[in-house]
């Protein structure tokens, strides 16, 4: 049909609906006029009940723990012909020297890389590109890892070639030297993100720039990487009694242990990864400021310590945490963003790591103009959760988010076995999951109140500011003493040069 035609079509149709309308407003002009339904009736999503969630009972993994210390996770799933496997190993970044920051993100990269003593990095990826497989390591914060995936009829040579790379790999210069150019260029780079200088700040600052978890990569820390480096620190982790072996997929549990059985059983023990002192001090209250030029907006950031997963008030400040910044409905991103209009986004988090204390972070981004206005209203909902309640609405929501977030992070086999991993890695019980949901439900008002007191004082907040200061009106000196910050990133070291011998 043409387009004319649709047209006379649409302009016939649109006049018989008014003729109609027409109609009918003539034959009713003398007629009451109906009444208005209830205001519920245009909510009928209102009236559906909830049923409260099931008791949660994951899919719980096999657990193997082998003479020499070696523990092993077993995790069947026959949905699919895949094997995932993976070999988390103790020790990370934090453990690193402070004059070698980046060595283990650098030894992570060059691993896989260079390959083995038999097979290099490059003919490695061809081979497994042939197979649809991918054999991947990095190195982390706490950990190290090597992981592998594979169609079920590959897994005897993937895993061969994962086995091999874990026990005999050939760390080469020009791999590391790759992994160096990649890092150095992030360090470059680092200043030019307003967002990231200032989370990198308020790391800075909770933690202690010289604490293993505050330090910062830099030009000469990694050039001081050498290959030894990462000879030593693979033969120092890799021992039985400092890894976790786990598998996720289509097999058979029985005949897979008794294959890594045969692979790991032998393995040595060494000496238990030490742990780190535990020594975290209060970040030192007032505003550090990074003077940005090129910028129009602010980045505000709200920084103290946190707490650990083991706390037994970790279900209360879960809760806690989502009442005040957990999504759009929560009081700090009514309040900052909604009400008064002051930052295009506002969230926070009340951070719990599994060993060591997370980090308190409120944070804003804001027009310069309003830096001081957003980071005073972010102060006074600090001030209003230790002092206003929850309401029962607001209780009740907090606990639907925080459980519904929950059980969808545990809804497949191998986020569960991840998650056995992580626990068993860190020494918590292996009922820690089931015990969460148990512990948010329990959750009173009076805890929230109680929680945010004790351990949210925001006098001993540190307020980190990234923005173009000519642009603020109000002085950052009326939120406190104020230290400007320097971001300069340290030069490369002077590397020696040879001199060319004169030609002949």
């Amino acid at each position: 049909m043409s387009k004319l035609k649709h047209s006379g079509f649409a302009l016939a149709l649109a006049a018989c609906l008014t003729l109609s309308a027409f109609a009918q407003d003539e034959n009713s002009a003398d007629k009451p006029a109906a009444p208005k339904p209830a205001a519920t009736s245009s909510r009928p999503w209102q009236k559906i009940p909830i049923p409260p969630l099931h008791d949660f009972k994951p899919s719980q993994p096999k657990k193997i723990v082998l003479d020499n210390g070696l523990t092993i996770f077993l995790q069947e799933d026959h949905e699919l012909p895949f094997i995932d496997g993976s070999i988390l190993i103790k020790g990370g970044a934090r453990n690193e020297p402070a004059d070698k920051v980046g060595l283990v993100s650098l030894y992570g990269q060059a691993w896989r890389t260079s390959g083995t003593a038999t097979i290099s990095g490059d003919a490695l990826d061809e081979q497994l590109a042939r197979k649809a497989a991918t054999i991947e390591t990095g190195g982390g914060l706490a950990t190290t890892s090597i992981r592998w995936s594979s169609l079920k009829e590959d897994f005897d040579s993937v895993f061969a070639s994962s086995l091999d790379l874990l026990l005999h790999p050939a760390f080469k210069a020009d791999k590391l030297a790759l992994a160096k150019r990649q890092a150095e260029t992030g360090i470059a780079r680092r200043n030019d993100d307003a967002a990231g200088i200032a989370s990198r700040q308020a790391v800075q600052l909770a933690y202690g720039k010289n604490n293993p978890y505050g330090r910062e990569t830099e030009f000469a820390t990694v050039e001081a990487v050498k290959i030894d480096d990462l000879a030593a620190w693979h033969d120092h982790t890799i021992v039985a009694n400092n890894m976790i072996v786990a598998l996720d997929g289509d097999f058979d549990s029985a005949a897979m242990e008794t294959k890594l059985r045969a692979a790991f059983g032998s393995m040595p023990k060494g000496d238990a990864f030490p742990a780190l002192a535990d020594n975290f001090p209060e970040p030192k209250p007032g505003v550090y400021f990074v003077d940005k030029t090129d910028v129009d907006q602010s980045n505000v950031i709200l920084v103290g310590l946190g707490t650990e997963r083991r706390n037994p008030d970790y279900y209360a400040l879960s809760v806690m945490n989502e009442i005040f910044s957990g999504g759009f409905g929560s009081r700090v991103f009514q309040a900052v963003r909604t009400r008064l209009g002051l930052a295009y986004s506002v969230s926070g988090s009340y951070g719990a790591s599994y060993d060591h204390p997370g980090l308190f972070l409120v944070e804003a981004a804001t027009k310069s103009s309003s830096t001081v206005a957003a980071s005073k209203a972010m102060l006074d909902e600090i001030g209003r959760l230790k002092t206003v309640p929850p309401t029962a609405t607001e209780l009740k929501n907090a606990k639907d988010q925080v459980l519904n977030s929950f059980i969808f992070h545990y809804d497949s086999r191998d986020k569960t076995l991840a998650e056995q991993v992580t626990l068993a890695l860190y020494g918590y019980p292996p009922d820690f999951l089931e015990r969460y949901k148990d512990g948010i439900e329990k959750v009173t008002p009076a805890d929230v109140t109680r929680v945010a007191n004790k351990y949210i004082d925001a006098s001993k907040l540190a307020i980190v500011v990234v923005g173009n200061g000519k642009e603020f009106g109000t002085p950052l000196s009326s939120l406190g003493a104020v230290t400007n910050v320097d971001i300069t990133i340290p030069p490369p070291p002077i590397k020696a040069t040879i001199p060319k011998p004169d030609a002949e």
